[in-house]
């Protein structure tokens, strides 16, 4: 295995501020079996006998192989295009992928894999997004996504059919998780706070994920944005102590359950402004 030696940060930078913080996620001590049967790739910047960054794994990582990321603090940037990828990090409290060129994470036409256990963190100033998924299908689980100048987890294109569950995605510049260019996600149990504008917003004709279970709190704008000709499936989501409202729409866009249903559906509550809010100019109180 070949070795890359004068990169990597190892165990950490101690001039970087810590990761957003919530109760403590489970930490992995030993990697999981590998359900393809192939190889688990160690990914450790303290043992020169693993690989010392997880793009330095992903390199040599055959279809059926998987990567374990011990803990740490990985200066990396990762770019994956029609590649299958099963990511294990040792929990989101313990892994930290961080890079200042461009968000740490980028899936083009990735057809399947699992990417779980990880914060990835955008700490550069130029417009990136902590995490971009493009026309890509896999699970994206117990990770923290954060710090993006743009929206912090991007999901786009007509062929995007991600499923993105049970991750933390918080303290982003614009919206939590956006939604737009015809993709078709699965987003669910994800928790969306501290983000500038919305906890999760979706935009454009044919873009129609289905939201379940979310939680969008403490959003400096509102809880969840449709705008645009955008279609989605909003089932028992809880929009609370948002700065606006719960729910925004524009006049166009399509739900399930109906507009007039939403509020009984899903749970709005303390958000100073009201429950849910139909107006032409959602994106009035930002300047666009």
């Amino acid at each position: 295995m070949q070795q890359e030696s004068s990169e990597h940060t190892g165990k950490g930078d101690p001039n970087l501020p810590p990761a957003p913080t919530a109760p403590l996620s489970a930490i992995i001590q030993e990697p999981p079996p590998n359900p393809a049967g192939g190889r688990t790739l160690i990914v450790d910047g303290a043992d020169p006998h693993a690989y010392p960054r997880p793009s330095a794994a992903l390199k040599e990582a055959k279809p059926e192989d998987q990567i374990f990321i011990r803990p740490g603090a990985y200066e990396d940037k990762i770019f994956l295009i029609h590649k299958t990828v099963r990511l294990i990090g040792a929990g989101r409290d313990a892994v930290q992928i961080f890079s200042r060129r461009g968000g740490p994470l980028y899936l083009q036409h990735v057809p399947e894999g699992l990417i779980s256990g990880i914060t990835f963190r955008y700490i550069g100033s130029d417009p990136h997004s902590a995490m971009n998924v493009l026309d890509s299908v896999c699970t994206i689980t117990q990770c923290r996504i954060t710090e993006g100048i743009l929206s912090g987890l991007v999901v786009y294109g007509p062929e995007c059919r991600p499923t993105i569950t049970e991750n933390e995605v918080c303290y982003n510049r614009e919206s939590g998780i956006f939604i737009f260019a015809g993709a078709r996600p699965y987003i669910s149990k994800n928790d969306c706070f501290g983000n500038h504008h919305f906890g999760i917003a979706v935009r454009d004709p044919q873009t129609r994920p289905d939201l379940v279970r979310n939680l969008c709190r403490k959003n400096m704008l509102s809880g969840i944005l449709l705008f645009y000709h955008a279609e989605a499936m909003i089932l028992e989501n809880t929009c609370r102590d948002n700065h606006h409202w719960g729910l925004v729409t524009t006049p166009e866009c399509k739900s399930s359950p109906d507009r007039e249903a939403l509020a009984s559906a899903n749970l709005f509550i303390q958000n100073p402004r009201g429950p849910l809010f139909i107006t032409e100019e959602p994106l009035a109180e930002i300047g666009r």
